[in-house]
């Protein structure tokens, strides 16, 4: 198998995530944190490694890939960008082991939500929307990266986005950089829409842009220890409730509700089974929370969030439901595997 499609394209998209932490970087800058050196520092050595192997293995007549090759890109991609993502870890104050700065940028680029930290507001700026932007670009912008970049590349791109399990999407547009651009626009606009309705709300924008890309994402992560519930605020939990449900639907059939309406999401099975497993285990839990004292509309409140946040994959935190008893915990659990729908960012 030659490895060389692959090598060129893992080059490209490790130089894309080079200049990806400029963004962080600019945050240090403007909120007077000296870690902007250390995003500088991880963007030049992230650079020069993505650079070197892209001009190295680049084919002025472009290159086939095969499946076989897709998968590894794939995994690659994931691999490769997990391991430069930790650098601002190992490198900023916060002093990071090699373990666990992987371990941090992992969990974030794969939007699994697990972190390391234990105070996370001791993190400076650009490391807190360091892991905002791992978790954003790990939800569906990494592959929009790729779909774009194949093309350009004169490499078939639909292989590598059936590894991704965006079953029907070369249905909806025909060509994979038009894909790209318009799964692109709607993650971005959603994102954008979501950050200005928290600020409403009445996070800090700083706060609102953070966890407006971990919620569409549906990744997980906060800027605060406490998550969620260091808000304690009942519009902020119903606006993020809102962007984890759309964060865990097919962004293909976003593209389609473009041109034909709301019948494309509607009219597909498994969102129709999502929704109606979400709207069970919700109401199931507001019925055990009343019935063992709580009242309704706490009940309503906390049983929606943690619902929807571990149904989707999301991770968000509002209440200690371990305190909930047995039966919630099993149904939580139970639930988490579920998950969001293909072609989400679940």
């Amino acid at each position: 198998m030659v490895l060389s499609p692959v090598l060129n394209i893992l080059g490209l998209l490790t130089t894309i995530l080079a200049a990806a932490m400029l963004i962080p970087m600019c945050f240090d800058l403007y909120f007077g944190s000296p870690d902007w050196q250390v995003f500088a520092l991880s963007s030049l050595l992230t650079a020069f490694v993505g650079v070197s192997v892209w001009l190295a293995t680049s084919q002025r007549d472009g290159f086939d890939l095969g499946l076989r090759q897709a998968f590894l890109l794939t995994n690659g991609s994931w691999i490769s960008i997990g391991l430069f993502g930790a650098l601002p870890f190992m490198f900023s104050e916060l002093q990071l082991s090699a373990t666990d700065a992987i371990f941090e940028s992992v969990s974030g680029i794969t939007t699994t939500g697990s972190t390391v930290l234990e105070r996370i507001e001791e993190a400076s700026p650009g490391i807190l929307i360091w892991r905002a932007l791992l978790q954003w670009l790990g939800g569906v912008g990494i592959i929009v990266m790729a779909m774009a970049v194949l093309p350009m590349l004169s490499v078939g791109g639909m292989q590598l986005f059936r590894t991704e399990s965006y079953e029907s999407a070369d249905k909806v547009v025909p060509r994979a950089a038009q894909l790209a651009g318009g799964i692109g626009l709607v993650y971005a606009c959603l994102t954008a829409i979501w950050a200005i309705m928290l600020s409403i709300a009445g996070m800090t924008n700083f706060d609102a842009v953070a966890h407006a890309m971990t919620t569409i994402a549906t990744g997980g992560y906060s800027t605060k220890t406490a998550s969620i519930a260091a808000f304690d605020s009942v519009a902020i939990e119903w606006i993020i409730i809102g962007g984890m449900i759309v964060g865990s639907l097919p962004f293909a059939h976003y593209l389609a509700m473009v041109r034909g309406g709301w019948r494309p999401l509607l009219q597909d099975p498994q969102v129709r089974w999502f929704l109606a497993l979400l709207a069970f285990v919700v109401s199931v839990l507001i019925w055990h929370l009343s019935s063992n004292g709580m009242a309704v509309p706490a009940a309503i409140r906390e049983a929606s969030f943690n619902a929807v946040s571990i149904m989707t994959g999301t991770g968000y935190g509002s209440a200690n439901f371990s305190a909930w008893g047995g039966f919630a915990s099993t149904l939580l659990l139970i639930s988490m595997f579920v998950g969001g729908c293909g072609g989400s960012t679940t």
